[in-house]
């Protein structure tokens, strides 16, 4: 069974920066790297969104109110992905979760981690 363990959240100042990780066990590096990875988040009373997504092939795509702000990699090697965050807002308060859905069976084949929480405020 894929396990993914989100670490990296906390308090954080306006303005400040988080790195996310989510480290992923119980799946084989090489079938690890087939994986889409993405970062969402859920705030007090919202749905859950993105916040930005990478392809096995290392594609990227952003929610319009992190671009330019944040920057989603992964290490297929350690079997990680890192969100990056940058002048973090107090709207980006939220529980941050990390998902691994593989591309063609995404069905049966689609994780969630814990989450972490980030907390922008002063």
């Amino acid at each position: 069974q894929v396990k993914l363990v989100e670490s990296g959240g906390g308090l954080v100042q306006p303005g400040g920066s988080l790195r996310l990780s989510c480290a992923a066990s119980g799946i084989m590096l090489s079938l690890y790297s087939m994986y889409n990875m993405g970062w969402y988040r859920q705030a007090p009373g919202k749905q859950r969104e993105l916040v930005a997504a990478i392809t096995s092939s290392g594609s990227t795509n952003y929610a319009d109110s992190v671009k330019g702000r944040g920057t989603i990699s992964r290490d297929n090697r350690v079997k990680t992905v890192y969100l990056q965050m940058n002048n973090l807002k107090p709207e980006d308060t939220a529980v941050y979760y990390c998902n691994a859905r593989h591309p063609r069976f995404p069905t049966d084949n689609n994780y969630w981690g814990q989450g972490t929480q980030v907390t922008v405020s002063s």
